[in-house]
């Protein structure tokens, strides 16, 4: 049993959990839908940390095609975090500072 492993495992996923929900929060209460785009890539980053491990030891599938899965969720989650900050960053400030 590799008990540090699952432990370490599940710190990760609460972590990615808790991040999930209080940008999520953050798309409820303020409207500001890059904090949607930032809560859904947290979610597939924190699936993608523990997949490979059940894939692997519980489904089945060989450490290639559970890794090459997880590796694909985890790339997913950091486009649409990237996604998002692109378009916060790409919108125009308001009351900027006018001369």
């Amino acid at each position: 049993m590799h008990t540090a492993l699952v432990i370490a495992k599940l710190i990760a996923v609460g972590l990615g959990l808790s991040i999930t929900y209080q940008a999520y929060r953050g798309y409820r209460v303020y409207g500001s839908e890059p904090m949607l785009y930032v809560a859904i890539g947290f979610l597939f980053i924190s699936v993608g940390s523990v997949i490979e491990g059940i894939l692997f030891d519980v489904v089945g599938l060989s450490i290639f095609v559970a890794g090459t899965i997880q590796t694909t969720l985890v790339a997913a989650g950091m486009l649409i975090i990237l996604y998002s900050l692109h378009g916060q960053m790409s919108q125009p400030t308001q009351g900027g500072d006018e001369s």
